[in-house]
């Protein structure tokens, strides 16, 4: 009998961005800044068998290179109270990019529904108290991060729920970024 392994895919934010972020997590409470590295989703957790993991691998592949590397620009925040509890920083540019590539990574092995319709951010504080929500979403209302988007990780969960870089993919389709 195969075992299975949770995974997700994400483009990860760089630092010094990331250590800014993960910070803001630890300030207002989240346990999950120990646990996942700043990012932008494109599969959320997923559970899959470990002996598809070469052909998911080989999907990722695919996909990377099908999508063009492109530039990202974080900007202030966003909340999506009352529905959920979960404050984020927004992507003010390279929303598309990421629809597109979140449309390649998420078939075949990897489809799946979501629970909400896709929405790239960053999630910076989730599930802590209406206090602590606030205070994330007005520390970083100024937020701004811009950078080169020129991969995709595959991250695994560990038995600790910690998130571990597992694989990149590099984009490919252009041989240089577009400004």
């Amino acid at each position: 009998m195969s075992s299975s392994l949770t995974i997700g895919v994400a483009i990860a934010v760089p630092q010094p961005h990331a250590t800014v972020l993960a910070n803001w997590r630890r300030r207002v409470g989240d346990p999950a800044a120990e646990l996942v590295w700043p990012h932008v989703t494109l599969l959320p957790p997923t559970p899959v068998d470990l002996d598809d993991l070469p052909a998911i691998e080989e999907h990722l592949t695919r996909a990377a290179e099908s999508r063009p590397p492109f530039v990202m620009h974080l900007s202030g925040t966003g909340t999506f109270r009352p529905t959920s509890p979960v404050v984020f920083v927004q992507v003010a540019r390279g929303v598309g990019d990421c629809e597109e590539l979140e449309a390649s990574v998420r078939t075949g092995l990897l489809d799946r529904p979501l629970d909400f319709p896709y929405h790239p951010h960053v999630t910076v504080a989730q599930e802590i108290s209406e206090e602590a929500l606030d205070e994330a979403y007005t520390g970083l209302s100024d937020f701004v991060a811009r950078f080169p988007v020129d991969h995709l990780v595959l991250f695994s969960r560990g038995e600790d729920r910690r998130w571990q870089w597992r694989t990149e993919f590099t984009l490919g389709g252009a041989d240089r970024l577009s400004d």
